[in-house]
């Protein structure tokens, strides 16, 4: 399983989304998750209402590839009508280790047109649709109960998905037995580098999952 920082591997939760975090998380080898939406005709990084302060995503890849390109990056989309700037941004830095989710249905269909790499929702409140073909992954989420169905992933990664789970604390619950089932997990899938867990405590994860 590999882990990714939830907006950068931040400190204190100001941290968030900023350069800083960014460094420390691909400094360390953590690839990260973050948030694109457009302010004033720019592509930034932002999880809520952007500002001049947000950083460019242009700006974000060249951070990024400075460290390592092969780290994984999960991109939120918070706005329609970004792919094809993002898509161009991606191929001009060849960065093909990523994936772009949480897209309405009408904007997904432009990602898929543009040939991106985009995960599918799945939660207590969503199920899988027809778009499922064309995911290259799941983005696994439980915004109010832990969701961590053993037959739901295995049934994914057999058919060749990538699994990315979201950690409880990023909804404000307790991490602790969502994590001791994910080692319960049969090692075929356990150890699998299609299965990740994007979480705000990438160094207790590390520990938790890794260490001995």
């Amino acid at each position: 399983m590999i882990s990714i920082s939830h907006r950068g591997y931040w400190l204190n939760p100001s941290e968030k989304n900023t350069i800083s975090a960014f460094k420390r998380s691909f400094s360390q080898g953590y690839g990260t998750e973050t948030d694109i939406r457009d302010f004033n005709g720019e592509l930034v990084i932002s999880h809520d209402i952007p500002s001049v302060e947000c950083i460019s995503f242009e700006c974000f890849l060249k951070l990024f590839i400075a460290y390592d390109y092969r780290l994984p990056l999960a991109l939120n989309i918070k706005s329609d009508g970004l792919a094809k700037r993002i898509n161009e941004y991606l191929k001009f830095y060849k960065v093909d280790n990523y994936f772009c989710f949480d897209m309405s249905i009408p904007d997904t269909l432009h990602y898929i047109e543009e040939d991106m790499n985009i995960f599918m929702r799945r939660s207590e409140y969503e199920i899988d649709n027809d778009l499922f073909k064309y995911a290259k992954g799941i983005w696994l989420d439980s915004f109010h109960r832990d969701y961590l169905d053993e037959k739901n992933i295995m049934s994914y990664l057999e058919a060749g998905k990538k699994v990315c789970i979201v950690s409880p604390e990023l909804h404000r619950r307790d991490e602790n037995e969502m994590w001791n089932n994910i080692k319960l997990l049969s090692s075929d899938y356990y150890n699998s580098e299609q299965l990740m867990l994007c979480t705000d405590k990438i160094e207790k994860a590390v520990e938790f999952f890794y260490e001995k």
